[in-house]
């Protein structure tokens, strides 16, 4: 689970990806929560995100996990969308309003 508050940035999000992928837990299932949390990305860095992630497929064998994105705001909502159009993989992934609504989905048998 990640759990994130106040502006996040790029490198943010990139130090959280290198994490996931150094621990091997590209196949395990996500909850990423921005619930408490405002976007400082700026043009671009949602492309260099989804290209970084797509690398990462790749190079794992388990592939990846199912994903839920917690995004209550309106413009969380559409950054979320934007990084699942961006990120398409064989992975499930969701977005909610709410995390407890995103742990139930996460629980519930593929």
């Amino acid at each position: 689970m990640a759990l994130c508050e106040g502006v996040i940035a790029r490198c943010d999000l990139e130090a959280y990806l290198d994490g996931v992928l150094v621990e091997g837990a590209l196949p395990y299932r996500k909850l990423f929560d921005l619930a408490n949390a405002e976007s400082g990305l700026v043009d671009g860095d949602m492309m260099a995100l989804a290209a970084r992630i797509q690398a990462y497929a790749s190079v794992d064998p388990g592939g990846m996990g199912p994903l839920a994105i917690v995004a209550s705001g309106q413009t969380q909502q559409e950054y979320a969308q934007l990084f699942a159009a961006l990120t398409v993989s064989r992975r499930r992934l969701k977005i909610f309003r709410s995390a407890g609504a995103a742990e139930k989905w996460l629980a519930a048998p593929e």
